[in-house]
């Protein structure tokens, strides 16, 4: 009982997953009673019971399991995601409860696998059935047969697919078990009730015995169509629809008709057939054999084929060298039984590939019709068959060209077989896919034959014209017989009567049924319609039952296409006869106040008239009569709208559920247009005018309403007309529209001088453009240009959209090739034939041939002008062009170029005035522009490049790469032909779309190009190898690579692979499925066209395009062949190795995805939520980019695939980041996918790897790109609206992290659109994330512009959420505090309500602001400090004022994922740390004396704080760095003062480690707010804001001091730290504080130790990136001066750091900063500061590694750099030069010593002592020389005469040392300086007799009696001068590189510290040298420059 009471208290949930049964069946029991209770199908209930109903269906008790199954059936019934459960519980059901004994579970089982089904899973429960066939267990397999049965009777072969059925029959026949054969036998016949004969042929390998019973079986088959029983959810409210209109008994059986029409689909057996691959069964010899001289071997092969070719259904490939081989033994074997063997091969071939054959069609035409010459009536019948196979696998179009060329032959049984051929091909035609355009010549062809003398032949041109007249039309063909005497017209009518089409009976049926398929009854519109008028609704039901086969003439219309219309014939009814029938079906009242005076009786009649039609049955519905009702007095006149718009309600009523006729519409459609643009009634009008669209068509309905509106003045009407003809084309569709008067109606609509009109006009242009393309512009090229410009816009922002499915109308209906797609492919590819097309064939006579193939080059032009203008003035016109091709074509080889570039841009003008129609020019014109591409001249080659894009952009690829043309082209010696070529065929592959039969033929010229002589095509070819294996595959090409030379051979293969990992993802097919059945989604129209590629033997394998990864190409192969072919694949899967690497680098593909999504070549990554097109996108680009197992991951179904390839990338994220980095955007692309999913798992998974994705990014300085950015951030910005906090959290960590690898600038935006989401939580998530931007980046950061974007927050104070106005005011709090009263102006005009909110607020906030900081309690109501944007609102909506402390920008994500405990959180509760703070009074600022600033000595002493840290170390790491941001001065001071308590101790700063980034940002934050408001503070004490900077220095040098933290300090704070403390040294109200000297040297101090204990890269390049925003704004140069100085500073310790330093980023870096600087400013002398700067960093950084420093710019795009050749330069400048750049001039000479030479001297006994001299001169300038590589007892005789020379030296220099102070001057004469004096002054440049009087001494230099005194004051005076003081002997002369004075002497002013004698050096280099020092210095230059003269 004990353990029945614990799990009794238990959840549901929990229930059914505990271990006791009995647990488990009362959790069952309790889940099926809530899924019965609960009514909405969206609850989020359902998904708690989401991952447990497979548990439900598997269990193993068998008790619980049926209420288990009872369970789990009322869960897939009601849920509305049970569908995402299909494939895992059926496969339960299959394994779990099919072998179960108990018939209930079996039943049950049966239940919920029909339940899938209902709920449009079919195929997933089908597959899982299928699977449930191969079970060992009978019972199972008997079960999964008897549910497919009962499927399939219940839901019908439309439903259930019968291929994977019709395939598993003959092995379920094959079975041991009786009672599976029986349940077979019952299976296939039901499947034959459903496809007939069509199942025969795949059942033919079955037992005599058994196909006897199922003919006996199928013999008692019901003759009539089966009809399921049982809907789909789409379907059931259709069908309840359908009951409800059938009223009547006949209209039911009609009705009935079409229901089994449009449920049996029609199958063909070839569909049901498994496909032979004939061409690997080939005989090896076959070619050999074939083209063998002896015609035994020849018909050996042949024998061979046609045995093969008997296959009904052969696999698709490459078939071009067996069809080419059979073309030649047609068309020129002298056997004619071979040529008969060779035709039937052909055939057999033809009819096993169908349609896949098209493609060869074109090779052999021309041969069998010219054979057909033999006589013997075997070989004319195996030819004819062969013709008539190949004719049903492509068109008659495009065999007409072959067969009108010989129909001029000679030969009259050439003749009369062409034509007999042309009867049977038009006989099979149907009248659409016949173009008119064709009828005219062949008509014209066929009347030459008419009056042939061959009487057979005439015969055969009878029979053509009688077939052409039967399918055309007798209007048609008329016209072209005219001139026929009327024997020959009767002998062609008496062919026409004779004549039955094939199948015509049959179609016609289809169609009639097809098109009265949505018309409910058989009556006619026309009917005299009324309830009395029994009598004629009688006979004309009788009409339609006695004459079902007469053509469809009946009454209701029939089902053709000209009878569709029977509305539109209706009889115009008088007014008397209308009334009458109105009366009949209305009340009586609501007759008689139709037309009463008061509008309430008016109102009222029209309330009854509204009802009653409502409740009318739409058969009987009079609908002209009602119609002409409304218009009664007053009529349309009426002026109560309430009565008006009942009447247009009324209107759309009856058009709705009526038989509404085109005369019904005419007679409402006048008043419908006047009142459309009506204020209050216009949306019931545009309401009415669908509903006519709807009942009359759309065309129809559109023309009738733009002519009526057009002839009509009002401009509203006419605006709004055009404005509902928009809408109303994007939900009917763009088929059947007369384009040509809607361009007519557009033009007049452009004219208009409404601008309404014009702009309503626009609109609807752009939406025509998404059905018609760009060839619409054409049309209105004679527009003004302003109109023109507003069109050209409206075309753009349409651009890369697709156009809707339509939703109305026949388009949503139609099936199998009727869809509305289907139009709109039509209408868009014959737009430009809607206007009149010029035949300009007669205008191209002899003598314009004649002129343009003159020998004069000047007549020639002529001729080529007059063409150009016969083009021109026609504008559009038809493919005839007479002898100009041949004519043009000779011009394209003339030896004068301006003639070629002439004839090229002739034949662009043709390829835009002819349009698709240049097709069949191509082999003939086009081709030979390809010779141009070899002329010398760049012009001549780039128009003939020009032209070819011209002629494939109208022709496509097909026609050119179609034979061997372009293969030997490649073949030609002209290296700019095959450069230029092969340029252009790579540009056009990358968007060919699907593999071309021919292209194999261009592979051997191609591998040619790659060992060409010539480099740039060896490039070009290098280039092309990835296109094309992208269609060919990689084996394909390796294959052809084999047959090469095998020296070649190695190469070629090498270029191969490399090849392979950089093949692009091959373009997305155009699926024709999607075209022709809008009910077919994107996603199955994809996979269908993958499939029928794969069918079509690509050989790409899966190291090739990933097409095969969608279901449909991995369809089934039956028999044994399916086993065969699933075994393999399964085996690579198991031994696939995962434990590869996951992301592979491929170089330059980011690049290539932006610009191709820039160019709109893909999908912009922008959707309200990710369509099918985007995922496969997706799917296909990341093919390369990622191992194959882990994209299966990441596209499966199901979502714990998804969690694994998260895992799967979390562990492998570090190792393999760069390789992450190269295809981030496709990652980051994939989670905002994940973003959508309802799955919380995923989510959760999805925001972990994020979090600890971007601090990774962050650590490598990485920048996330506008691609990047733009495909992610919005996305995320989404998730900040989650309604679970978990969520919102981990968003808000990771938007804190985006703002360190994305500009804030660009990110404040992006949050600016999510503030404006419908989703309360999202508004206020981004108004605070904006709050937070603008503390931490300040008021610049509003984009555009402050003043907008703070008028946009202020919006927001009136939202009716309180956590959004909140946010809003809080965010505006933050400003204020930044600005001050100026936020007043900024917010703009508010109301008096929302501006009292804001001062209440700021009130509010101000006096939080100002309570002492010993105030206990802390406010939860307002904000208490300046950071109250940022605050964070708590868990509970109610506290929604609360404040919080602020997120930092700066967390950091692998630290909280590894050491939770440090994780630091900014938005801690303040509640929990305050009881463990107490106040501290203010520090007082130590005084320092000079010694202090030694660097062995700390500088600064902090106060120790009155209390200790007595939280857990992570809290209150967290707690101090919020606290460090504070507003008040004292409580900042407090938590410097324990962080420096902390980071003295060494066992507890490693607390502070993956913090301090974090510390120093909020460091920079409160040196920023000291900047903006407490210097600026007038309450703020004097001494308060010194203190505050000593605490801040002292804090950062103790940081500095722990060696491991201050490592940790990135780029970008370090940036952020450096700027804050020049700003700080740099603002005169810091100097002028009491202590301002004393903080200003303080922070010279921090500054040296910043630069030696900071990571050398992070500050160089936070220096590098500070320098160049400081120049790219407005501060003052001071600023950039000082950081130049920093700079030098930098470059100085660069020798001793240079192996820290990260090469590859600085360089980087340095690249990127000379890429800012502007062509003005790289232009400017050599002595630009900024310039010298970077060129001195270069120089020293070449001088310290040498060459290997070019191996560093991996990081640097060289094609966009000078940086590599300005290297290149420092490293080729000579040694002397190189140090005069770098070196102190003093050294020049002798520094420049190689050091080898010196060891050289040396070692020379003559020398050794000058060497010795030398070596010592040359480690005085390169200390960092290196002698430990020599011998000891080398060392040690250097070492003692170097250190005997420093003696000597020193020894030298003694007596001088102290003789520069006066006490000394009178050990040295005066004339000892004479020659010092003047080698100073030269050095200075300011050597001048009359130099010294004028600066106060009146002496001379070459003065003798000068004392010494004198010297010292001119010394003096000299070093005083500008430029002297801080300039160094060794600093290079003019020319060279020097740091600027002007920020030394700046510096050097700050450094002078009060009562020291030793001040600080300047951040950029040690201070200039002063006292004795710099006199000592400066007597040892002046020794050496004497002894060197």
């Amino acid at each position: 009982m004990e353990d029945d009471s614990e799990w009794m208290k238990l959840p549901v949930d929990q229930k059914c997953e505990h271990k006791a049964w009995k647990a488990r069946l009362t959790g069952y029991e309790e889940a099926l009673k809530i899924f019965q209770r609960i009514d909405d199908e969206k609850s989020s209930e359902w998904g708690k019971f989401l991952g447990l109903i497979k548990k439900f269906v598997t269990e193993s008790n068998a008790v619980a399991q049926l209420k288990g199954l009872e369970a789990a059936l009322a869960f897939v019934q009601n849920a509305h995601i049970a569908n995402r459960l299909a494939g895992e519980v059926v496969s339960g059901v299959v394994t779990k409860v099919f072998n179960q004994a108990k018939v209930r579970a079996r039943e049950l089982g049966f239940e919920i696998c029909l339940m899938f089904i209902e709920i449009e899973k079919a195929d997933a429960v089908q597959e899982e059935l299928i699977k449930g066939i191969d079970n060992k267990n009978p019972k199972t397999i008997l079960a999964c047969v008897e549910t497919l049965r009962k499927s399939l009777c219940e839901f019908g072969a439309k439903t259930v697919t019968l291929k994977p059925i019709v395939k598993v029959l003959p092995k379920l026949f094959e079975s041991r078990d009786k009672a599976v054969r029986d349940e077979a036998r019952l299976l296939a016949v039901e499947v034959y009730r459903w496809i007939r004969d069509a199942l025969r042929p795949s059942l033919q390998t079955l037992t005599p015995v058994q196909l006897k019973e199922l003919e006996e079986e199928w013999a008692k088959v019901a003759p009539g169509a089966p009809r399921p029983s049982r809907f789909l959810r789409s379907q059931q409210q259709h069908q309840q629809q359908k009951h409800v209109e059938a009223a009547v008994d006949e209209a039911e059986d009609v009705h009935g008709d079409s229901d089994v029409e449009d449920s049996v689909p029609h199958m063909d057996p070839y569909e049901l057939l498994d496909p032979v691959d004939i061409l690997s069964k080939l005989p090896k010899d076959f070619h050999e054999k074939i083209e063998s001289k002896k015609w035994q071997e020849r018909k050996e092969s042949l024998d061979a084929l046609e045995t093969l070719s008997k296959n009904p259904k052969l696999e698709a490939g490459d078939y071009g060298d067996v069809v080419r081989a059979l073309k030649k033994v047609i068309a020129k074997d002298a056997n004619v039984m071979l040529v008969s063997l060779a035709a039937k091969c052909l055939a057999g071939i033809a009819t096993g590939l169908r349609k896949k054959f098209g493609t060869y069609a074109g090779l052999v035409v021309s041969a069998l019709l010219e054979k057909f010459k033999e006589k013997k009536p075997h070989v004319v019948q195996t030819l004819q068959e062969a013709i008539d196979a190949v004719f049903l696998t492509t068109t008659l179009q495009s065999m007409s060209e072959d067969v009108l060329a010989v129909m001029d032959n000679k030969n009259p049984s050439i003749k009369q077989q062409a034509s007999l051929f042309l009867a049977r091909s038009v006989r099979l035609s149907a009248p659409g896919s016949l173009p008119k355009t064709l009828v005219k010549p062949l008509c014209i062809a066929l009347l030459k034959q008419v009056n042939d003398s061959a009487p057979e032949v005439r015969d055969a041109a009878f029979e053509v014209l009688a077939t052409l007249m039967k399918v055309v039309g007798e209007r048609a063909v008329n016209p072209f017989l005219a001139d026929v005497d009327k024997a020959k017209l009767e002998k062609i009518k008496e062919f026409a009567d004779k004549i039955q089409l094939a199948g015509s009976k049959k179609a016609g049926d289809a169609k009639e049924k097809s098109v009265a398929a949505p018309q409910p009854t058989p009556q006619a519109s026309a009917k005299p319609a009324g309830p009395t008028k029994k009598p004629p609704s009688a006979k004309a039901a009788g009409a339609s039952k006695a004459k079902p086969a007469a053509g469809g003439k009946r009454p209701d219309g029939g089902k053709n296409k000209k009878a569709a219309e029977p509305k539109a014939v209706e009889t115009e009814l008088s007014v008397e006869v209308c009334e009458e029938r109105a009366a009949a079906v209305l009340p009586a009242t609501c007759m008689q106040q139709l037309d009463s005076g008061n509008w309430k009786d008016r109102l009222a009649s029209m309330e009854e008239f509204l009802k009653a039609v409502e409740s009318m049955d739409g058969d009987e519905m009079p609908c002209q009569a009602l119609a002409r009702m409304l218009a009664k007095k007053p009529g349309w006149k009426e002026t109560n709208f309430q009565v008006m718009g009942l009447k247009l309600q009324v209107v759309a009523a009856v058009a709705h559920r009526g038989r509404f006729s085109k005369t019904s519409a005419l007679v409402v459609l006048e008043a419908l247009v006047d009142k459309v643009s009506d204020v209050k009634c216009g949306g019931k009008a545009k309401d009415a005018l669908t509903a006519i669209g709807e009942a009359c068509t759309l065309p129809w309905t559109a023309e009738q309403v733009v002519s009526m509106a057009f002839t009509q003045k009002n401009p509203k009407n006419q605006a709004e007309a055009l404005n509902w003809l928009s809408t109303a084309i994007k939900e009917f569709g763009f088929k059947g529209v007369n384009v040509k008067a809607f361009i007519t109606n557009v033009k007049t609509a452009l004219g208009a001088t409404n601008p309404a009109v014009r702009t309503a006009a626009v609109s609807l242009l752009g939406v025509m453009f998404l059905y018609l393309g760009v060839s619409l512009r054409v049309f209105f090229e004679d527009e003004k240009a302003a109109l023109l410009s507003q069109i050209d816009t409206e075309f753009q922002r349409m651009q890369g959209q697709s156009a809707p499915a339509p939703s109305r109308g026949s388009g949503r209906n139609e099936k199998e090739g009727e869809a509305n797609e289907e139009g709109v492919d039509e209408a868009a590819s014959d737009v430009v034939d809607l206007l009149p097309r010029t035949d300009i064939s007669e205008k191209i006579t002899g003598d314009l041939t004649a002129k343009i193939s003159d020998k004069n080059w000047k007549i020639r032009k002529e001729g080529l002008d007059e063409v150009a203008a016969i083009i021109s003035e026609a504008k559009f016109i038809k493919p005839a062009l007479g002898d100009l091709p041949l004519a043009l074509k000779a011009r394209l080889a003339d030896s004068n170029k301006i003639l070629v570039q002439q004839t090229l841009s002739i034949m662009q003008q043709l390829a835009t005035a002819m349009g698709p129609g240049l097709k069949q020019h191509v082999k003939a014109l086009g081709l030979p522009v390809i010779t141009v591409l070899g002329d010398g001249k760049n012009l001549v080659r780039a128009a003939a490049l020009n032209t070819m894009n011209a002629w494939a952009e109208q022709t496509g690829m097909k026609e050119w790469l179609e034979g061997e043309e372009l293969s030997e082209e490649l073949k030609k010696e002209s290296h700019f032909l095959k450069q230029e070529l092969l340029g252009w065929l790579t540009e056009r592959l990358a968007t060919l779309r699907g593999g071309p039969s021919d292209l194999p033929l261009c592979l051997a010229p191609l591998y040619a190009c790659l060992e060409d002589r010539n480099g740039e095509v060896r490039k070009k070819a290098q280039d092309a190898l990835p296109l094309f294996m992208t269609h060919l595959g990689f084996d394909k090409m390796n294959k052809a690579a084999g047959k090469l030379k095998p020296a070649s051979k190695d190469q070629v293969v090498a270029l191969l692979d490399k090849a392979r990992a950089a093949m692009p993802a091959k373009p997305a097919p155009l699926a024709k499925a999607a075209a022709s059945a809008p009910s077919v989604s994107r996603q199955a129209a994809v996979a269908a066209q993958v499939a029928s590629t794969a069918c079509a033997g690509s050989d790409v394998t899966e190291d090739g395009v990933d097409v095969k990864t969608s279901k449909a190409a991995a369809a089934p192969k039956g028999g044994k062949g399916a086993a065969v072919g699933k075994k393999p694949s399964a085996k690579v899967k198991e031994e696939e190795d995962l434990s590869g690497p996951l992301f592979i680098l491929v170089p330059n593909r980011k690049e290539q995805r932006a610009k191709d999504e820039k160019s709109l070549k893909v999908l912009k990554w922008n959707f309200p939520s990710p369509r099918d097109e985007y995922v496969e996108q997706l799917r296909g680009q990341m093919a390369p980019c990622v191992a194959k197992w882990l994209q299966d991951e990441l596209f499966h179904a199901d979502f714990h695939h998804h969690i694994k390839a998260i895992n799967a990338m979390t562990e492998h994220l570090e190792a393999e980041m760069a390789s992450m980095v190269s295809c981030l955007d496709l990652v980051l692309k994939w989670f905002t996918l994940r973003f959508f999913d309802t799955n919380t798992s995923v989510l959760m998974k999805a925001l972990e790897f994020l979090k600890l994705l971007f601090p990774l990014l962050c650590q490598q300085d990485y920048r996330l790109s506008e691609l990047e950015a733009n495909a992610f951030i919005p996305y995320l910005i989404l998730k900040m609206g989650e309604s679970k906090d978990v969520v919102r959290k981990d968003v808000r960590f990771i938007m804190a992290n985006l703002a360190k690898v994305y500009a804030v600038s660009r990110l404040f935006p992006l949050i600016m659109d999510g503030a404006k989401s419908k989703n309360s939580k999202q508004r206020s998530e981004c108004l605070e994330e904006l709050g937070c931007v603008i503390s931490l980046s300040g008021v610049s950061v509003c984009q555009p512009t402050p003043a907008k974007a703070l008028k946009e927050i202020a919006v927001h104070i009136g939202d009716r959420d309180t956590l959004v106005r909140n946010a809003a005011l809080n965010t505006i709090v933050v400003v204020y505090n930044m600005v001050g009263e100026q936020i007043y102006k900024l917010v703009g005009n508010l109301s008096e309500k929302d501006l009292s909110m804001l001062e209440e607020r700021i009130k509010r906030s101000a006096k939080e602001t100002a309570k002492p900081v010993e105030d206990s309690k802390p406010c939860r109501t307002v904000p208490s400090h300046a950071n109250a944007s940022v605050l964070r609102r708590p868990a509970d909506d109610n506290a929604a004022a609360k404040p919080r402390p602020p997120r930092s920008q700066g967390a950091t994500g692998p630290q909280d994922q590894e050491a939770p405990p440090f994780k630091v959180q900014l938005d801690l509760d303040f509640a929990q740390f305050e009881a463990g703070w107490t106040p501290v009074t203010s520090p007082v600022l130590l005084e320092h004396n000079l010694d202090d600033l030694s660097p062995d000595a700390m500088p600064l002493a902090l106060p120790r704080p009155r209390t200790q840290l007595q939280t857990s170390p992570a809290a209150a790491i967290s707690m101090v760095i919020f606290k460090v941001a504070s507003e008040d001065i004292n409580t900042s001071m407090q938590a410097f003062t324990q962080m420096d308590e902390v980071l003295k101790q060494a066992e507890r700063s490693q607390a502070v480690a993956g913090n301090v980034n974090q510390f120093l940002s909020a460091t920079v934050q409160q040196l920023r707010l000291t900047h903006r408001v407490h210097l600026a503070d007038q309450h703020v004490a004097k001494e308060a804001v010194p203190n505050l900077y000593s605490c801040i220095i002292g804090t950062v040098i103790t940081l500095l001091g722990v060696d491991f933290l201050a490592l940790e300090m990135s780029s970008g704070v370090l940036k952020d730290l450096v700027e804050a403390l020049l700003t700080a040294m740099l603002d005169p109200r810091v100097e002028a504080l009491g202590q301002g000297s004393k903080v200003i040297s303080s922070i010279n101090y921090l500054f040296r130790h910043l630069f030696e204990k900071a990571d050398q890269t992070n500050i160089l390049s936070a220096l590098l990136v500070l320098l160049q925003e400081a120049l790219a704004s407005s501060v003052s140069s001071n600023f950039s001066d000082y950081v130049m100085k920093c700079l030098w500073r930098i470059n100085r310790f660069l020798p001793q750091n240079i192996s820290k330093v990260n090469l590859d980023r600085i360089l980087l870096d340095i690249h990127n900063f000379k890429k800012m600087l502007s062509k003005e400013k790289q232009q400017r002398p050599p002595n630009d500061m900024t310039q010298r700067t970077l060129k001195t960093l270069l120089h020293t950084l070449c001088r310290l590694t040498g060459p290997k420093i070019l191996e560093h710019l991996t990081l640097v795009n060289r094609s966009e750099s000078d940086l590599e050749a300005q290297l290149k330069k420092a490293l080729k400048a000579p040694a002397n030069k190189t140090g005069q750049a770098l070196e102190p001039a003093g050294q020049k000479s002798k520094a420049g010593l190689d050091l080898g030479q010196i060891l050289k001297k040396i070692c020379s006994k003559k020398a050794a002592q000058e060497g010795l001299m030398e070596l010592w001169e040359h480690k005085r300038t390169h200390p960092d020389v290196d002698l430990s590589s020599l011998p000891p007892t080398w060392q040690s005789f250097i070492e003692s005469g170097l250190a005997k020379i420093s003696a000597e030296k020193r020894a030298e220099c003694r007596p001088p040392t102290t003789g520069l102070s006066m006490q000394g001057a009178t050990e040295e004469k005066p004339a000892s300086y004479r020659e010092r004096m003047k080698a100073i002054m030269q050095v200075a440049g300011s050597y001048n007799e009359e130099a010294l009087p004028s600066s106060g001494v009146n002496v001379s230099v070459d003065q003798p009696d000068l004392k010494l005194s004198d010297y010292m004051e001119k010394f003096r005076r000299l070093c005083e001068r500008p430029g002297i003081e801080n300039r160094q002997m060794e600093e290079p002369k003019s020319g060279s590189v020097k740091p600027p004075s002007r920020c030394a002497s700046s510096l050097a002013s700050h450094a002078a510290f009060s009562g020291s004698s030793r001040p600080p050096k300047s951040p950029a280099r040690p201070s200039a040298p002063s006292g004795s020092s710099s006199l000592d210095d400066i007597r040892r230059r002046l020794e050496r420059m004497k002894n060197n003269r």
